[in-house]
């Protein structure tokens, strides 16, 4: 996915929630992925964002071999970086 891509998925998908149904994963996985604090479920509706955090956690688990453990803090830290990179991008911008 480029650049391009991630904004446009940010901003076009902001408020879109989808049925944990309709994806290719077992709901108990999605469940204690949840419980792991991976992903955020309401019901059973999980929001498009954490759904592409769900695929980045199993590219980590798969390719790289990282337990379950790793990959959520991976994920975290990659976040951070995520936000900290936009705050530079705003503050450069006043």
């Amino acid at each position: 996915m480029s650049h391009m891509d991630k904004h446009w998925l940010e901003i076009s998908f902001r408020d879109e929630w989808v049925s944990i149904r309709s994806l290719d994963y077992q709901e108990d996985l999605l469940g204690s992925l949840a419980e792991l604090g991976v992903i955020e479920l309401h019901g059973d509706h999980i929001h498009v964002n954490h759904v592409i955090r769900l695929h980045k956690f199993f590219r980590l688990r798969g390719n790289l071999g990282v337990n379950d453990a790793g990959a959520a803090i991976i994920l975290d830290l990659l976040d951070r970086i995520e936000r900290l990179q936009a705050d530079l991008r705003s503050l450069g911008k006043e």
